[in-house]
């Protein structure tokens, strides 16, 4: 039998008598004038301070971008598809991928991978019934199966590994996937079994 899984305000003084008030100076300054030089300075040191954070701010060690996913094999949450669905399931396997891949970076290093293609384990068959359509079933004819390119680059930015892999596991369901309540279960082991392989000896 086929696996099933669903995819302040400031205080008042109290006194209305003030004594030995200083005196009071009337500017010739155009008020108009004086708050746009007001607003457009604080618009350029804004602007300086964003850009200073901006150049300070460290490359992320790792990072995870999907190329065209629309056109991704099935990233399905159910039979006909939606583009919330799919990104939520590619931003779970992110997640993963950001996750897992730390424990194999050493500092300075930085890990690009680009995803090219994601069919997910198992597969929707509309045909058994509307029951059925937001049914993912799980069968060894539905392996998980993931495209994608990485390059490991060094404190010194030089490349220390690169390439292309298709990921494929025609035996996923004989493995041991956990958490079994997790939907991506066996595309996440997948994931965790290449980054251990790939980049153990890397690093």
């Amino acid at each position: 039998m086929p696996d099933l899984h669903q995819t302040d305000a400031l205080p008042q003084t109290g006194s209305s008598c003030v004594r030995n008030q200083p005196p009071k100076f009337v500017s010739n300054a155009h008020p108009m004038k004086t708050k746009l030089f007001l607003t457009a300075f604080l618009g350029l040191v804004a602007a300086g301070a964003a850009s200073a954070a901006s150049a300070d701010k460290p490359a992320a060690p790792i990072e995870v971008t999907f190329i065209a996913p629309e056109k991704f094999t099935d990233v399905k949450d159910d039979a006909m598809g939606t583009d919330r669905g799919r990104d939520a399931v590619l931003g779970e396997l992110k997640e993963h991928l950001v996750t897992q891949a730390a424990k194999y970076m050493v500092p300075g290093q930085q890990l690009e991978i680009k995803v090219t293609d994601v069919d997910l384990a198992g597969d929707f068959e509309p045909w058994r019934g509307p029951n059925f359509n937001d049914i993912r079933i799980v069968k060894d004819i539905y392996p998980p199966r993931v495209d994608l390119e990485f390059r490991l680059l060094g404190a010194d930015g030089k490349v220390v590994s690169e390439g292309k892999r298709q990921l494929r596991n025609p035996d996923y369901l004989l493995t041991v996937a956990r958490p079994t309540a997790d939907r991506l279960r066996y595309e996440k082991e997948m994931l965790s079994d290449w980054l251990r392989q790939e980049f153990k000896r890397a690093s």
